[in-house]
């Protein structure tokens, strides 16, 4: 059975068993400020853990695309990666453990077709201090369960992981008790650790067995389910919510019990085919084989890099897809990292062109099945994150070639030097770290302090530099001239949409009181025109639109994203677009060095104060903020 049909046969299970299948949320969730991405299925439905009604009724399930960038340093493994999928089943308030676990077990054993010979479980040993007891309903039930399926389930009373690590399994052991840094389950972590007023409780994990000889003994000790090794890995695990944390630190019983399952899809396809390399799953497997295709290389020999391109490229595509570009903030730059670590190793692999062209349908495939409200930009997926890859090989060769000259015979590469290829070459410090791991060249110890002291000295300079500037510049960077920047932008397109669309920038000057903006027009602006202007301008600022920004080739800006600017032959090869609202069919797109808001909603009520000419055929309008 490969992943689809597992993802296919567990809402088929789920609706057998009076489950609804909801839509999954986008990887971006909007309101969300806690996490950069969705992390878990069940953080979408958080307010309805809560108590809050859910309108498809008390019995959901879904298969949340998920990501987590915290592991992105481990992708190389044979079972970490930043991008996963994660089947979920929720009881608000209906069934509890008993249907829970006799139903994971079934859809494993006898949906999926795993050996339960080789399935272990843990369960909650209980916290004296908090007094909240063992779980020993749990394990009573899982032994019913091993049981029945004609196997003797004797229950360890394990601790902690590094008790673990020293006692490792004892002949008839499956079902094993572990603190809570191991199962409990709360938004903070252990039971101390739990927010106050937040839904919580003991959990229990699944492990498939993969047998005794992944396990490396010298490296991490005796095999346990919770060890590091590789002989134990979790398929599943099932939160029971039975407890909320009170003012005054202590627990109380919910009155409506929950259930919140998640179940890793990736892995569960894993243990189906017996390989604890996740990566030979249906969903990874055919980017691997075309990559040992395209660069004449094998798998086996080249391991660390297949995987990060397997793993990175199959997250970019979802983000894509799902409308994001790359850039230097936030989503857009987790983004970029995940391509330039995928581009770097397929360089690594003698792959130097048409890398994404030919590993991305692949990935487009094997998502064929995830629905458009997930991934509503799949058309514009492949052009996003070719545009990327185009622009980053620029910005790697220069950077490349200059990270040679600093570090020729031998000289250790400091965090001034670091600074220096970012800020001149665009080449990010982590590149300049990963490299220097790479080609073996020595770092300074302190390059990260020296680093920042380099940005903080650029910046210095460029305040002092900044005074008093214009034309077209800005007289400070203070958060108000910000603003005014950002509505010049505004005004700019509002123009081009009510008085005419061929009206330029012909000059500007931006304080933190004002904005002066010159503009070409052959006639005075009427009274109706100005007002229109205005309100437009005020109605693009209370939509609270993105303000974002990239750096796009030239002719790609010019070309294909139609991005205004007023000297394209004097522009460098490289440069820097502003997009104001939806990334498709923008407010603005302007070639603008910044700095701008990064949401309209910040700036102010706009007001046109004055319309005067400036000189023959040119118009200017003074604005203000209010």
């Amino acid at each position: 059975m490969d992943t689809n049909e597992i993802r296919k046969k567990f809402f088929e299970f789920q609706i057998e068993n009076g489950h609804k299948v909801i839509e999954p949320a986008p990887l971006v969730l909007e309101g969300d400020p806690t996490t950069l991405f969705t992390g878990s299925g069940m953080q979408p439905l958080l307010p309805y853990l809560l108590g809050k009604e859910h309108p498809d009724g008390t019995r959901l399930c879904d298969s949340q695309p998920s990501m987590r960038m915290q592991d992105i340093e481990d992708v190389g493994d044979p079972r970490h990666t930043t991008v996963f999928e994660m089947l979920g089943n929720w009881s608000l308030g209906d069934y509890f453990k008993e249907e829970q676990i006799r139903n994971f077990f079934k859809f494993l054993t006898e949906t999926v077709g795993l050996d339960p010979k080789r399935i272990y479980v843990t369960c909650f040993i209980g916290n004296e201090k908090y007094g909240i007891p063992k779980d020993t309903e749990a394990a009573e039930i899982w032994q019913k369960v091993f049981k029945e399926a004609g196997i003797e389930a004797k229950v360890a009373e394990i601790g902690t992981a590094a008790e673990g690590d020293k006692r490792g399994i004892k002949e008839g052991e499956r079902i094993f008790f572990y603190d809570d840094h191991e199962n409990w389950w709360s938004r903070g972590g252990g039971c101390e650790s739990t927010p106050i007023g937040d839904p919580c409780g003991p959990d229990s994990e699944v492990f498939y067995d993969f047998g005794e000889d992944k396990q490396d003994v010298e490296k991490y000790g005796l095999a346990h389910p919770a060890s590091d090794g590789a002989r134990f890995m979790e398929i599943g695990n099932s939160v029971f919510m039975q407890y909320r944390r009170l003012e005054d630190g202590s627990f109380e019983p919910l009155e409506k019990k929950n259930v919140d399952f998640g179940g890793g899809l990736e892995r569960i396809a894993a243990a189906a085919i017996d390989s604890f390399d996740v990566f030979k799953i249906s969903l990874m497997k055919p980017i691997i084989d075309h990559l040992e295709k395209i660069s004449g290389k094998s798998y086996e020999n080249n391991t660390d890099e297949m995987r990060v391109i397997a793993d990175h490229i199959r997250g970019a595509y979802l983000l894509a897809a799902q409308g994001l570009v790359p850039s230097n903030k936030a989503h857009g730059y987790a983004m970029r990292r995940l391509l330039r670590r995928a581009i770097l190793r397929a360089l690594d692999l003698g792959i130097s062109s048409n890398f994404l062209a030919e590993i991305v349908p692949i990935v487009t495939e094997n998502y064929a099945d995830l629905p458009d409200s997930v991934l509503m930009h799949r058309e514009s997926a492949l052009e996003t994150m070719l545009h990327e890859e185009n622009a980053f090989r620029k910005t790697l060769n220069r950077g490349l070639k200059e990270l040679a000259k600093i570090t020729r015979n031998n000289k250790i590469l400091d965090g001034k030097d670091i600074f220096m290829l970012q800020d001149t070459y665009g080449f990010p410090m982590e590149l300049s770290v990963e490299e220097c791991y790479r080609q073996g060249i020595e770092l300074s110890k302190d390059y990260i302090k020296e680093f920042e002291a380099a940005l903080a000295e650029q910046r210095k300079r460029s305040q002092t530099a900044s005074k008093g500037m214009f034309k077209g510049g800005l007289e400070d960077h203070g958060e108000q001239t910000v603003k005014y920047h950002t509505a010049c932008h505004l005004l700019l397109a509002a123009l081009q949409k009510i008085v005419a669309p061929d009206i330029c920038q012909k000059g500007s000057n931006i304080t933190s009181e004002r904005v002066r903006f010159d503009f070409n027009v052959d006639h005075k602006l009427t009274d109706e025109e100005k007002k229109a202007v205005e309100d437009q301008v005020n109605e693009w600022i209370k939509e609270d639109l993105p303000v974002v920004f990239d750096e796009y080739d030239k002719d790609y800006a010019r070309n294909s994203l139609k991005a205004h600017g007023e000297f394209w032959d004097k522009y460098p090869d490289v440069l820097k677009v502003y997009t104001i609202g939806d990334f498709d069919n923008p407010v603005s797109r302007e070639v603008c060095g910044g700095p701008h808001v990064e949401h309209t909603g910040v700036i102010g009520h706009f007001k046109i104060v004055k319309e005067e000419s400036s000189s023959a055929g040119v118009r200017r309008i003074k604005a203000v903020i209010e």
